[in-house]
């Protein structure tokens, strides 16, 4: 095991990220199979319920697949959502990994909504998605009151029912397999909408979560951070030394800074190697993979973003719901957009900014990547107020 990390240029350290997070020329097809065979190969999609031109696992697939339209993430199929970076939607090939994770099950204070619930209500909820699912918690029969989860200003369900359904699907007893067009949790046993899956041998949470979580990040901080989310308890632990020792993974750091990563070899492989891109704009949503460690983004590319949805107006640099753009490789400017309202294109973009140090893509591919996020939302012509320079 090498002692001292290894020192990535800006260049490099980009080039790892840009693959890792699989934007360096998407080629996973079309409509609902290339998403599916996305989000097998990224592992992961955070999710997000804020929808402006498209909730957050919209956009990601969106920056990456063609041939979809908004909200069609919820119909992939052989999916399942939990804690992975945050609430994810994930592909049934690792659901064994939370099967043997939730044993404890640590996550979304479950012991508060076990106290909450009245005795029987929890088995009573399974018994009905197992006699008449798969169904929405707004289908399950009325299991009576509880008193919400008022968790930092956000206030859960009072419902018993709705409560009971978070606990089983905590334990993995029931998956989200999906959402319906309006948005809502589809609930299922796991035997049945994931058979394959759900009868499998347990895998280990931390050992395969691990080797995930540096494919899609690339770059994950020695330090801590958001990217680490539900693999926390590990990041100092004896797996990540294992790794260390057998060569799998590597620390790396940056110029300028004392901090450290952890990059995996495979990826330092290619780090040298132009990236291969295409001239498509993507907008990339706030929480898209390459966009998890701001701080590193900031490092590597002079790109200083940070998503602003939860700032008071009065104190927003750019604006409510701002996202990168990314050319070549480059994170070249942010776009301000929305759905437009009835009268208006499917697509008003309120504002564009652009970076000064890098060139800026021709007005022609803009114009292509909103005719493409107009045809996301419906079939008709996209309309944008002249650009505002950065």
């Amino acid at each position: 095991m090498a002692t001292h990390p290894l020192v990535l240029t800006p260049v490099q350290a980009q080039r790892i990220l840009v693959r890792a997070a699989q934007l360096e020329r998407p080629d996973f097809g079309r409509g609902l199979p290339g998403a599916r065979r996305c989000l097998d190969t990224l592992g992961e999609i955070q999710l997000d319920p804020i929808d402006r031109v498209g909730a957050m696992a919209d956009l990601v697939l969106h920056a990456r697949v063609d041939g979809l339209r908004r909200g069609d993430w919820g119909q992939l199929g052989g999916t399942f959502e939990h804690f992975a970076k945050e609430r994810c939607v994930l592909p049934a090939r690792r659901l064994p990994a939370w099967r043997q994770r939730v044993a404890g099950a640590p996550w979304w204070r479950l012991s508060e909504r076990l106290k909450r619930l009245p005795d029987g209500v929890i088995e009573a909820v399974f018994e009905e998605v197992r006699d008449r699912g798969p169904l929405t918690s707004r289908e399950l029969s009325d299991h009576g009151r509880v008193q919400p989860i008022d968790w930092s200003g956000w206030k859960g369900t009072g419902k018993a029912g709705s409560m009971a359904l978070d606990v089983l699907w905590t334990r993995c007893r029931v998956v989200v397999t999906g959402r319906n067009r309006d948005g809502h949790h589809i609930f299922d046993l796991p035997e049945r909408a994931l058979p394959e899956h759900a009868t499998a041998p347990l895998a280990d949470f931390f050992r395969t979560g691990l080797q995930h979580r540096l494919a899609v990040a690339g770059l994950l901080r020695t330090a801590g951070g958001p990217q680490w989310s539900a693999l926390s308890p590990m990041r100092g632990g004896p797996l990540v030394e294992e790794a260390l020792a057998s060569g799998e993974v590597r620390r790396v750091s940056l110029p300028g800074t004392r901090k450290q990563w952890l990059c995996g070899a495979t990826a330092l492989e290619a780090m040298d190697r132009p990236l291969e891109t295409d001239d498509r704009v993507r907008l990339l949503g706030p929480l898209d993979p390459l966009m998890w460690d701001r701080p590193l983004v900031k490092l590597c590319f002079g790109f200083d973003y940070v998503w602003e949805v939860y700032k008071p107006a009065a104190k927003r640099q750019w604006g409510y719901y701002v996202c990168p753009l990314l050319w070549r490789g480059q994170l070249v400017g942010r776009i301000e957009a929305r759905r437009g309202k009835a009268g208006e294109a499917p697509v008003v973009v309120d504002n564009t900014w652009w970076e000064d140090s890098v060139k800026r893509p021709p007005a022609r591919h803009l114009r292509t990547m909103l005719d493409r996020l107009g045809r996301f939302q419906e079939k008709r012509a996209v309309r944008s107020p002249r650009a505002r320079p950065g």
